[in-house]
């Protein structure tokens, strides 16, 4: 595979995932909404969402909340299908596009099991008339017009625990933004090759599965749905 193994970060024999209860999702959307602050996403991308999935048949009817987004796949088929090799896997398993190799040909989105890509081709604001809000200025990426982009796990922060010692998962400030603010405690972010890690010990008590695993995508998203018997 292309671009594999060519990151520059240092760190090895790690895997970081995300890890959602879905027996605590309330649907409450804050991690959407933290997740486009931090990143600075335009109207109409949202790289973290929350599906409203409704299942059963009356009376009994059930509801539940499932986050979705990029599932930093082991074997991700947007890597496969790029003619000039943007999409690479980091050391730590975490899946970055390089825009400055992306041409936004738009053939990972098409690919991407988990509609997980977008691509947008000039600046948009929530509020046009009023001009670009506070994060919207702070936080704009020029690289990210024209090209694929995607939830990256909130790899900046990440990398700033190589400099801090601190653990991604435990510490706030180098943890995802959409784990640190969910509400309900559903989302959980942490390294699964550590065995003493905060998600391992969450994926060996729980009954867990992964969206569209038969496909062999290997995701790096794991929902809870209910406790190891």
């Amino acid at each position: 595979r292309s671009g594999r193994g060519q990151s520059s970060c240092r760190w090895r024999m790690t895997r970081f995932v995300m890890v959602a209860d879905l027996r605590r999702c309330v649907g409450c959307q804050t991690c959407t909404a933290a997740c486009k602050h931090a990143n600075a996403t335009p109207p109409g991308v949202q790289w973290r969402q929350v599906l409203d999935m409704e299942t059963g048949t009356y009376p009994r009817v059930q509801r539940t909340f499932v986050p979705v987004g990029c599932m930093h796949c082991a074997n991700p088929p947007c890597e496969d299908v790029c003619p000039s090799t943007a999409p690479k896997i980091r050391s730590d398993g975490i899946v970055e596009i390089d825009y400055d190799l992306c041409i936004g040909c738009g053939y990972c989105a098409v690919a991407c099991p988990y509609q997980a890509r977008h691509i947008v081709h000039k600046r948009d604001l929530a509020y046009e008339k009023k001009g670009a809000m506070q994060h919207e200025e702070a936080r704009f990426d020029e690289g990210r017009m024209s090209v694929a982009m995607k939830c990256n796990f909130c790899q900046g922060r990440i990398d700033k625990a190589k400099e801090t010692g601190q653990t991604p998962g435990i510490d706030p400030e180098v943890t995802p933004a959409c784990v640190n603010s969910c509400l309900a405690d559903a989302l959980h972010f942490g390294d699964k090759e550590d065995p003493d890690s905060n998600v391992n010990k969450l994926l060996a008590e729980n009954q867990t599965f992964r969206m569209h695993e038969d496909l062999g995508t290997d995701p790096g998203f794991y929902y809870i749905w209910d406790k190891n018997k």
